[in-house]
Order: structure tokens, then C-alpha cells, then sequence
């Protein structure tokens, strides 16, 4: 299935959060609406506008019963749109937009499969641990390569590339490492998926962290459309953010 945008999304959250996602559990696991994959393209664009350009995730991270899929690029959509339609949960499947375009990878043309809830850790790093997913990694690994660069700050980037179920041991691993996190999404920071992560890190992870956790969102306004390059989680604030949770610990 396809509801094109994530904007429109809204008026089918009854089907999806109240029916779709909690058919198995309700069946005693006789039945299940496995193989139901909804595609929807999300984010920004660079000229959508506020019925174009926002980032639902959290809203539907927060629906037992449904598996959420944010990928960063071709090869790991192919690999994990296959493993959506053969998961006996319902997927929402959100396509980055402006990677539409914009991503150029060379994809396998056999059959192969990514596994649901296991995040990528792109790069490996010992200063930071720098978490996103979608294609919001496109500007982290800009910012991840600037903060080398320019600073010396090694950063650990990881793709969660599923965030319901969303890999808390990999995220955990990696802040028992660097003692330093930084979360960045495009949607709104308040109540943010981004939230979850922070809150999970700071129960589970709290004698490890050397510094405050530092997220770098969208802000709590309607998506704008003509300050649009204002509002979007860019690299410069997130290398702003690196240095600062970095000097912090110092």
C-alpha cells in the first residue's frame, strides 16, 4: 500500500493504530495482517511546505503491533522493504523524499534481506556516538567528517534504520564507549523520537555519559516553508553540537 505523503497520513490512524496493528494480538495470534507494508514518503524536500515536508515517525512509534522503517538510502531500502513485506507485523515503510533524487547507490540485483530492529553502526568512533536514521545521515556523516577534520573529534554515527522495535543495545554499546551522545531527527524536538533515545540512554546508560545528551531537531512550529533551511537540523548545528558535548566533557 501507498499513502502518498506522510502528511496524509492522519485520517487513516484509526485503521492503522486501533485495527491493522493490533490484529494479532487481539486474534490470540490466530491471524495477522503480516505483509502489509504502507510506503510513505516523509521530510523535507526543499520547497513542500507544511503538507509536504513532515517527519510522523513518532506518532507511530508509539503503536504496539507496528514496525516502523526509516531507511538512508537504496541498498538499505531494497533490503529492508523485502524483510517489511515478510515480517508477520504491519510496517509503515518511510521513504526520505529528497533522497528520491539525491541517493545514488549500486543496488544487488539478488534477493537479500535486512533485519528488522538492528541498527548500522556506519562508522566507528571513540569520542562521540552520534545516532539518526532516514535522511537526516546524510547531514551526520557531513558533520561527522567536519568534526575529524576540522577538530580531531572521532564521532561513532549509527543508523537506527528501524526505530519500533529500535536497537537500544547497539546505542547502549556504543555511549559505554564514548561516554557522549547526540541525537538528531528533522521532526519537531519536543516529544521527538529522539526523546526515546535520550530517555533510554539516561535509565540504562547514565554512570557512562561524561556530558549532557545534545539533540539537534526540527523546531516545535509548523513545518515553514519559506525558512525552511532554518528549521532543518543542518551539519553546522550538529558539528555545533558535537564540539559542545565534547568540550563539555574536557
Amino acid at each position: 500500500a501507498e499513502i502518498q505523503f506522510a502528511d496524509y497520513i492522519f485520517p487513516a490512524l484509526d485503521q492503522i493504530v486501533n485495527e491493522m496493528a493490533k490484529f494479532r494480538y487481539r486474534s490470540g495470534n490466530q491471524w495477522h495482517c503480516g505483509g502489509v507494508t504502507v510506503r510513505t514518503p516523509c521530510g523535507a524536500v526543499g520547497h513542500g511546505g507544511h503538507y509536504h515536508s513532515q517527519s510522523p515517525e513518532a506518532y507511530l512509534a508509539h503503536t504496539p503491533g507496528l514496525v516502523v522503517v526509516i531507511p538512508r538510502g537504496p541498498r538499505t531500502a531494497k533490503g529492508l522493504l523485502l524483510s517489511s513485506i515478510r515480517s508477520k507485523d504491519p510496517v509503515i515503510f518511510m521513504e526520505p523524499k529528497a533522497l528520491y533524487r539525491a541517493a545514488v547507490e549500486d543496488v544487488p540485483d539478488d534477493d537479500y534481506m535486512i533485519p528488522l530492529g538492528k541498527a548500522e553502526i556506519m562508522c566507528s568512533g571513540t569520542d562521540c556516538t552520534v545516532v539518526g536514521w532516514g535522511g537526516q545521515l546524510r547531514v551526520l556523516e557531513k558533520a561527522c567528517d567536519m568534526a575529524l577534520a576540522e577538530h580531531g573529534i572521532s564521532c561513532e554515527l549509527i543508523d537506527l534504520r528501524t526505530i519500533l522495535p529500535w536497537d537500544v543495545d547497539c546505542v547502549l554499546g556504543s555511549v559505554a564507549k564514548t561516554g557522549k551522545l547526540v541525537v538528531s531527527h528533522e521532526a519537531p524536538i519536543t516529544c521527538g523520537f529522539g526523546a526515546e533515545v535520550v530517555a533510554t540512554v539516561q535509565e540504562h546508560s547514565f554512570l557512562s555519559l561524561e556530558a549532557p545528551i545534545q539533540r539537534v531537531c526540527g523546531y516545535d512550529t509548523p513545518f515553514p516553508l519559506v525558512f525552511e533551511k532554518y528549521y532543518i537540523p543542518d551539519e553546522l548545528k550538529n558539528l555545533d553540537a558535537i564540539k559542545r558535548i565534547v568540550d563539555y566533557a574536557k
